[in-house]
């Protein structure tokens, strides 16, 4: 049996009704078009955000501590969607298709699973956070896209606005209350790993083939490296 939560309040009902009301007027293409973007495209768009900000990472002078910041950003949706687990169990809100019939739903197998809170704006915002922690230009880009995540789930008539806006919270939630313990795991690990044989996955080498950090080198030929070419390591945000 459903808790209070799948009685939505109007506004809730009311947003859904009005996004979702926009695929009814749709042509059929742009409905699938939105549909795979919701399902599967921002995520791999998202993947490929990720993929550019570690081969940035490294480049920088803090290498392994951005390269750090990156581990925790897969690490964080994976927590907080494991987080979901038992918050999907307690709430037990249905589908809003299954109290609502007339909600046009553009995705087959959903009946029968939880609606609070949306799996998939969770891991998007998860991402956009954490990534946001590490390059403030790609965290942005990767928010933006977290935003049309909620979007396109109402538009497929999968989600309540609630339901989104949940899981935009229990993400960030995990990824900013848990960052300091896991930068402080993570960072020596990076530090450690980039003198082992697999340290061109943590810091790029120079074109010499050395690995040292470019203003470590700078600082060998000029005798001194100004502070501004080595940002702290507590800030990781390009």
């Amino acid at each position: 049996m459903s808790t209070p939560l799948a009685d939505t309040t109007n506004p809730d009902l009311g947003l859904l009704y009005a996004v979702n009301g926009l695929a009814k007027r749709s042509p059929q293409w742009l409905d699938h078009l939105v549909s795979w973007i919701g399902e599967y495209g921002i995520l791999i768009g998202l993947a490929m955000l990720g993929l550019v900000a570690w081969l940035q990472a490294r480049r920088r002078p803090d290498a392994p501590v951005a390269v750090a910041g990156l581990l925790w950003v897969p690490l964080s949706v994976a927590i907080a969607e494991l987080a979901n687990l038992p918050i999907a169990a307690i709430v037990d809100r249905p589908r809003p298709f299954v109290d609502h019939p007339g909600l046009l739903v553009l995705v087959d197998g959903k009946a029968g699973t939880h609606s609070f809170v949306s799996d998939h704006s969770t891991m998007t915002m998860g991402v956009a956070v954490a990534l946001f922690l590490v390059n403030r230009r790609l965290g942005w880009i990767a928010g933006g896209l977290a935003l049309l995540q909620g979007f396109c789930r109402m538009f497929m008539g999968v989600h309540y606005p609630t339901d989104v806006i949940g899981g935009f919270a229990l993400a960030a939630a995990v990824v900013l209350l848990l960052a300091p313990i896991a930068m402080a795991v993570l960072v020596p690990l990076c530090h450690a790993l980039s003198r082992t044989a697999v340290a061109p996955l943590i810091r790029a080498a120079e074109r010499g083939g050395s690995a040292a950090p470019r203003g470590r080198r700078r600082g060998r030929e000029r005798g001194a490296v100004r502070s501004e070419e080595q940002p702290p390591e507590s800030d990781l945000a390009a």
